[in-house]
C-alpha cells in the first residue's frame, strides 16, 4: 500500500511558503501563525519568534497522523500496525530528503525532534507487536472480532445470517478459551510446578485489557447495524448479547483468578511493568544517556542530600536528627475545613511577588489574571491525593463523605507547608505559566510533549527557589524537602517497578518509610503512577528534567552568559522538546542530522 498524495501535499506546502514570502513583505500588517512580517514593528512588539522551516511539515504530519489513526482505530489490528509502520517509514524517508545543513538552528532542532519521534514510534510498534503475540494464545479469537469491524469500515456488504453464525462461533471460541484457563488454574493449584500453561499476572492483565478493547470494538460494530437494519437485528440481537457476556466473563476470570483483582475493586493496583528493553527505548527517545540502574543510583544520591537537609531543619525545630518527628509536627499545621481556598490564593500571590521582586521570569499580566481554582472530588483524590494544576489548580482537601481517618490523612497530607511548595509548582512559575507560554510560542511542538519538561520545569523551580531562600522557616524547608524526597522516590520505585524489582505494595511501603507519606496518600500515588494514564518515565521525569534544567542554568546563568529572566523566558518559548535539544538551541550548539544524546548532565557515572 502506498500513499502518493503525501509527496504532493509536501510539494504544495513548499510552493505555498515560496509564494507567501513576497506577499508578507508587501503587507507588513499580515501576520500568519508563526510567520512574522520582516522588519515589522508590530512583530517586535508582539515578540513573535522567527519561523522554523519545518513548522509546516510538522503540522502536516500531525494532521495526516490523525487521519490515519481515526481510520485504523482498533489497537489489536494487524492492518493498523502495518499501516502505521508504512506511514512512519514514509515520513522518515521524506524527512531524510530535507537539506539539513541548509536549515536554521530552529529548523535543525525541529528536524531532530521529528526524526527522534518517528524512530521511537517505529520501535513502539515492534514492542506492541511482541505483546500482541504474547497474549495471542489467550485471545485466539481476536482477529475475527477485528475483521468484523474492519469489514464494516471498508463498507463491505453484510449478510446478517452469516454474521449471526460468526457470532455463534465466537461464543464457542471464548467459552473454550475460558475452559482452558480454568483447567490451567486448577492444575496450577494442585501442583505449582505444572502450571506452565498458566499466563503470568502481567500477561493476564494485558489480555484482560485487550478483551475490554475487543468488547468495545464488537459493540461499535453491532451498534452500526442494530435497529437500522431490521434483518440484522432479527438475526444478531441475541448472539451479540451472548458473545458480549462471554467476553466480559472471560476478562473477569483473568483478573480475579490470575491477576488477583476482585470484581468491582477499583482500588487495586496492578500496573504493567514494561521491562528493561522498553525502558531503554523510552530513555533514548527522551535523550537521557543513562541506564535505568544509573538513574536509580542518581536518585539515591539526591535522596541522601535531602535526608541531611531534613535533619538540619529537624534540629532547628528541636527534634534532633529525628526528622520524622519534625515532619509529623509540620503535618499537623493545616487550615480548618473551608479555609484552604484562601490559603491557596495567599500562597500563589506570595510566589508571584517573590519572582517579580528578583526579576526571575516574565509573568504576563494576563497569566496572573486568568488562573482559577476548583476543589477536587473525593473520587479523584483516590488517584490524586495532592493538588493538580495548570490554568486551573484543583485542590485536594477533605470532603464530608470521607471517613474520619481519610479526612485526617488528607488534612495532614495537604498542610500549609506542603501546600506552599505545591502551589508554586502548579501555578506560577510552574504549570500555569508554562502552559500559558506554550499556548503562544512554537505551538506545533505539542507533538513532542515530554514529562522531562512538563514536570521538569516546575521541579527545577523548586530547586532554584530553595537556593534563593524562598523557604522562610525550618517548617517551610521540611515542606519543600518532603516533595524533593518524593521526586527521588518516584525515580527509584517507578524504574524498579518497570524492571520487575518492586511490586506495587513494595512501592507503597517505600513511600511511607522513606518519604513519610500518609499510607492512603502513598496508595493513591502508586495507583496514579501505574494506572496507565502516564508513560513509564513520567514519574522519573520530574526530578531528572529538573536536574537537566538546573545543569543548563549553571552553564548559562551562573557562568554569566545569560540573565535569569532571559534564560527562563527562552526555555519557556522553546515549548516541548527533550532538554538536551533545548540546550542545543540556547547554546547554538553545532548539530548534525545524526545527532545522538551525549549530555551527561549529572556526571559520567552517577
Amino acid at each position: 500500500m502506498t500513499n502518493n498524495f503525501l509527496p504532493c501535499q509536501l510539494a504544495f506546502l513548499v510552493a505555498s511558503i515560496v509564494v507567501a514570502e513576497p506577499l508578507l513583505a508587501a503587507d507588513p500588517t499580515s501576520i500568519l501563525p508563526g510567520v512574522p512580517p520582516k522588519n515589522s514593528a508590530l512583530a517586535d512588539k508582539l515578540d513573535v519568534l522567527p519561523p522554523s522551516e519545518l513548522r509546516g511539515m510538522i503540522e502536516l504530519y500531525q494532521a495526516d497522523l490523525g487521519s490515519v489513526e481515526r481510520t485504523y482505530p482498533v489497537r489489536m489490528s494487524i492492518q493498523r500496525h502495518e499501516r502505521l509502520k508504512e506511514f512512519y517509514t514514509q515520513w522518515l524517508s521524506l524527512l531524510g530528503k530535507t537539506s539539513f545543513d541548509g536549515l536554521s538552528q530552529d529548523g535543525k532542532i525541529d528536524y531532530l525532534l521529528l526524526k527522534n519521534y518517528l524512530e521511537h514510534e517505529l520501535r513502539e510498534l515492534e514492542i506492541q507487536a511482541k505483546r500482541r503475540e504474547e497474549i495471542g494464545p489467550i485471545v485466539p479469537f481476536a482477529a475475527a472480532i477485528v475483521e468484523l469491524e474492519e469489514s464494516r469500515r471498508r463498507m463491505d456488504p453484510l449478510d446478517p445470517a452469516k454474521a449471526a453464525e460468526m457470532l455463534a462461533k465466537l461464543k464457542k471460541q471464548v467459552d473454550l478459551s475460558s475452559k482452558v484457563l480454568s483447567a490451567a488454574i486448577e492444575s496450577g493449584s494442585k501442583n505449582s510446578s505444572s502450571n506452565t500453561s498458566l499466563p503470568s499476572k502481567i500477561t493476564a492483565g494485558r489480555a484482560a485489557t485487550a478483551l475490554d478493547g475487543l468488547r468495545n470494538t464488537l459493540q461499535h460494530w453491532n451498534t452500526f447495524y442494530a435497529d437500522y437494519d431490521p434483518l440484522f437485528t432479527w438475526w444478531n440481537a441475541e448472539p451479540y448479547k451472548q458473545v458480549d457476556k462471554a467476553l466480559h466473563d472471560y476478562a473477569t476470570q483473568l483478573r480475579e483468578k490470575v491477576v488477583g483483582i476482585k470484581s468491582g475493586d477499583e482500588t487495586a493496583i496492578v500496573g504493567d511493568p514494561i521491562g528493561r528493553e522498553a525502558l531503554l527505548s523510552e530513555l533514548a527517545y527522551e535523550m537521557i544517556p543513562y541506564t535505568p540502574e544509573e538513574l536509580i543510583s542518581l536518585a539515591e544520591k539526591e535522596f541522601a542530600w535531602c535526608e541531611v537537609e531534613l535533619k538540619k531543619a529537624s534540629k532547628e525545630m528541636g527534634f534532633g536528627d529525628d526528622w520524622k518527628k519534625a515532619l509529623e509536627k509540620v503535618k499537623q499545621d493545616h487550615v480548618q475545613p473551608g479555609q484552604q481556598p484562601a490559603l491557596i490564593k495567599e500562597l500563589a500571590q506570595e510566589a508571584i511577588d517573590f519572582l517579580e521582586a528578583r526579576d526571575l521570569v516574565t509573568i504576563p499580566p494576563l497569566a496572573k489574571e486568568t488562573w482559577r481554582m476548583e476543589m477536587m472530588p473525593r473520587e479523584r483524590q483516590l488517584v490524586n491525593p495532592f493538588f493538580t494544576g495548570g490554568e486551573v489548580i484543583t485542590v485536594s482537601f477533605p470532603t464530608s463523605g470521607m471517613t474520619h481517618e481519610q479526612k485526617q490523612m488528607t488534612l495532614r497530607g495537604n498542610n500549609r507547608h506542603f501546600a506552599r511548595a505545591t502551589v508554586q509548582h502548579e501555578l506560577i512559575p510552574g504549570h500555569h505559566l508554562q502552559g500559558f507560554m506554550g499556548d503562544r510560542h512554537r505551538t506545533y511542538r505539542q507533538l513532542f510533549r515530554t514529562p522531562f519538561i512538563v514536570e521538569g520545569w516546575p521541579l527545577y523551580w523548586e530547586m532554584l527557589l530553595w537556593d534563593l531562600e524562598f523557604p522562610k522557616t525550618p517548617e517551610n524547608r521540611i515542606g519543600m524537602l518532603f516533595w524533593r524526597s518524593h521526586r527521588c522516590a518516584r525515580i527509584i520505585f517507578s524504574l524498579n517497578f518497570h524492571l520487575g524489582k518492586m511490586t506495587p505494595q513494595e512501592c507503597v511501603d517505600f513511600l511511607v518509610d522513606r518519604v513519610g507519606h500518609e499510607r492512603e496518600n502513598a496508595v493513591g500515588e502508586v495507583r496514579r503512577s501505574f494506572k496507565g494514564d502516564y508513560g513509564p518515565l513520567y514519574q522519573a521525569g520530574y526530578m531528572l528534567g529538573g536536574l537537566q534544567l538546573r545543569a543548563l542554568h549553571k552553564d548559562l546563568v551562573k557562568d554569566g552568559k545569560m540573565a535569569n529572566r532571559q534564560f527562563h523566558d527562552a526555555v519557556l518559548k522553546e515549548n516541548f522538546a527533550p532538554v538536551e535539544l533545548i540546550r542545543a538551541s540556547l547554546t547554538k550548539q553545532p548539530l548534525t542530522k545524526e545527532f545522538k544524546s551525549s549530555w551527561k548532565f549529572y556526571g559520567e557515572k552517577p
